[in-house]
């Protein structure tokens, strides 16, 4: 019969091999020096070229993107974008395999004015992320979060009318010599319009006024939710005036997992698949691409810190905040907590992100169009009925916005400190 104190019970029991000494697991010979998962321990070689891999698969895997194609870089300075300009560069460099064969611009957001920083801090940070931007050799515009006030001036033809000369200059020479050429065109192009001003440097009213519009929103959650739109807004606005057709994101894995479950608490479940899938298309004659969607925060921490990808940290509006100071703090604090525990946590909310879809609506004659919101422009998930046509036309905002939008507002103290386009935008519609 078994019994406990057995003489050879130490003979069975498990010896635990040191991660150290693991071999990578698709090389099968180096000695790994990471490990992303229970079982995925790579070299630094082969580590290198999964990352780089996983980036090319995402926009191989969803062909949207074209050969000459104008590409926005949504850059914010922080791990997950800069690690995302990093694969650009390394996809365009002339001894990439299968390289990359679309023109690449970048966008920052200086979101200062909306946090309260300094304007000493604020020109520090931007210095930071401009130096990063400038050794790219990219064309780059740094956008300040006051320009939502004069959103409505468009740039002068002068730069689309030159870069369409360009293209239909160069279009006959090989790939690779048009998008040098075109790289080294553009950059000219855009510091020729910071030396003539069209920038639109920030002042001491518009700082105010966008001081005075984020004071007057009552709790951390709506005004985390109306800079994203202003964020968003700014970028489109941006892509549009310098003739982008795409803009990519650097929302990774983690991110879209929190951002999944924090909007479902906003009250933004009809756009989950398009706030969270790779290509939103809801803007039209832009869309917006998240190739690093498939990327989770811990590997985007090993590759900057292995390959030296530089980043720059800039303080948020909720940085330093509690974690019941707003549903979208709280939501990152629960999945990050739930993560240290359960390391699959963030994986399967991504994998049940991929499964929704967009309702298509149907296709006939006789079927009601769907008007968009007017902040974050989803279909409208409210009806305000036949009888709202007999009503006063006066500026209620509430039957332009969908269900979310209509939350933000409420908490604000007054609404007609809202940009001047969008509340330009608002009588446009009432008028229809």
């Amino acid at each position: 019969m078994c019994q406990v104190d057995e003489e050879y019970n130490g003979q069975l029991e498990h010896v635990a091999t040191p991660s150290v000494s693991k071999k990578c697991v698709k090389c099968k010979e180096s000695t790994a020096v990471l490990i992303i998962r229970a079982v995925d321990a790579f070299c630094r070689c082969c580590f290198k070229e999964y990352f780089i891999h996983k980036f090319r698969a995402m926009l191989g895997k969803n062909r949207i993107i074209f050969p000459g194609e104008k590409v926005l870089l949504a850059v914010s300075g922080g791990p997950a974008s800069s690690s995302m300009l990093s694969q650009v560069k390394e996809g365009l460099s002339r001894d990439a395999p299968k390289k990359l064969r679309f023109v690449p611009g970048i966008i920052h957001i200086d979101e200062g004015g909306a946090s309260g920083q300094s304007m000493e801090d604020r020109r520090r940070a931007v210095a930071q992320v401009e130096s990063v931007l400038r050794s790219s050799n990219y064309p780059y515009h740094i956008v300040y979060l006051e320009q939502v006030s004069c959103i409505k001036l468009q740039t002068g033809p002068s730069y689309k009318a030159a870069v369409d000369q360009f293209i239909q200059t160069n279009q006959n020479l090989h790939p690779d010599l048009f998008l040098e050429n075109a790289w080294s065109h553009l950059s000219s192009l855009s510091m020729q319009e910071v030396q003539n001003g069209l920038s639109n440097p920030i002042t001491p009213e518009n700082t105010q006024a966008l001081q005075r519009l984020f004071a007057s929103v009552r709790t951390l959650t709506a005004k985390e939710d109306l800079l994203q739109t202003l964020r968003q807004h700014l970028i489109l606005h941006t892509a549009r005036t310098e003739g982008y057709t795409k803009v990519m994101m650097g929302d990774s894995c983690s991110r879209l997992a929190i951002k999944l479950l924090s909007n479902i608490s906003l009250g933004r479940g009809a756009s989950l698949a398009m706030d969270t899938g790779f290509s939103d298309s809801r803007y039209g004659d832009v869309v917006i691409v998240r190739p690093m969607r498939d990327y989770s925060s811990k590997e985007i921490a090993y590759y900057n810190r292995m390959f030296d990808v530089p980043s720059v940290f800039i303080p948020g509006l909720d940085t330093k905040a509690q974690d019941k100071a707003s549903i979208q703090r709280l939501t990152e604090s629960f999945v990050n907590k739930l993560q240290t525990d359960f390391p699959a946590t963030v994986s399967t909310i991504y994998r049940t992100s991929e499964k929704l879809h967009t309702a298509c609506p149907p296709q006939n004659t006789n079927s009601p169009t769907f008007d968009k919101c007017l902040m974050c422009a989803c279909s409208l998930d409210t009806n305000a009925g036949e009888s709202h046509c007999q009503m006063p036309a006066t500026l209620d905002l509430k039957s332009l916005l969908c269900y979310s939008c209509r939350l933000t507002i409420k908490d604000m103290t007054a609404v007609d400190i809202l940009p001047q386009y969008i509340l330009a935008e608002a009588e446009r519609k009432k008028r229809r």
